[in-house]
């Protein structure tokens, strides 16, 4: 029995960041990948009040939710830190964290169930002056990543959902993170994504493209 398990959807942004935290720090652990339509018993029991991925299993003990789950191996496994060692520096990134979460996550989700052009466009629009506020407030060309050299915790929240948004770019058939209105948010991604560690565990474009087009058929369907 692993000591350390990961119930996720190969495919789900906020499994991808324990995934990338989990392989950053050299963590030996057991993958278990979940079907969204037919969740296994073990993690209805682990997380029965959200009842969703990802959910960390460690020594038999769950932690849910995914920026709690990469504090919590942060603390455990303090070698490679996520997050800053200064105080302040932390509570930037937990600023960051939630404002991830709290705006561009929403505009993400919110442009995956999107069903006609114009109430498209309105998502984008509002996912652009998120992206601006990001662009101008987190990342420079003095920095490689936001914590400077190294990846950390807040590289992995918004590469993890930037990731998600290029899918959609390609299942609409649009360009949201442009280069000429974003250049250092631009650079910044193309830089995180290419970190071997990153890159080795990146999910494939295309088999995305394809696999998240048919979730959201679905999704689109039974709602």
């Amino acid at each position: 029995m692993a000591e350390v398990k990961l119930h996720g959807f190969w495919y789900s942004p906020f499994a991808l960041r324990v995934k990338w935290s989990l392989e950053l720090k050299g963590i030996e652990y057991e993958n278990i990948e979940e079907d969204r339509f037919n969740k296994t018993p073990q993690l209805l029991q682990y997380n029965p009040v959200y009842k969703r991925i990802p959910v960390l299993v460690h020594s038999g003990k769950p932690i849910s939710e995914s920026m709690i789950i990469l504090e919590y191996i942060d603390q455990v496994w303090p070698h490679n830190p996520l997050f800053p060692p200064h105080p302040y520096h932390t509570a930037l990134a937990r600023f960051w964290l939630n404002y991830c979460d709290d705006y561009l996550t929403g505009g993400v989700r919110a442009l995956f169930r999107s069903n006609d052009v114009e109430g498209r466009k309105k998502v984008i629009e509002n996912i652009w002056e998120h992206l601006r506020v990001v662009e101008d407030q987190c990342f420079s060309k003095e920095n490689k990543f936001f914590g400077g050299d190294s990846v950390n915790v807040v590289d992995l929240a918004f590469g993890s959902i930037i990731k998600y948004l290029t899918v959609l770019e390609d299942i609409f058939q649009v360009q949201i993170l442009e280069e000429h209105k974003f250049p250092h948010l631009y650079s910044w991604f193309n830089i995180f994504k290419t970190q071997p560690i990153i890159a080795q565990n990146l999910p494939h474009q295309d088999q995305m493209v394809a696999f998240v087009t048919s979730l959201r058929e679905q999704i689109l369907a039974s709602s």
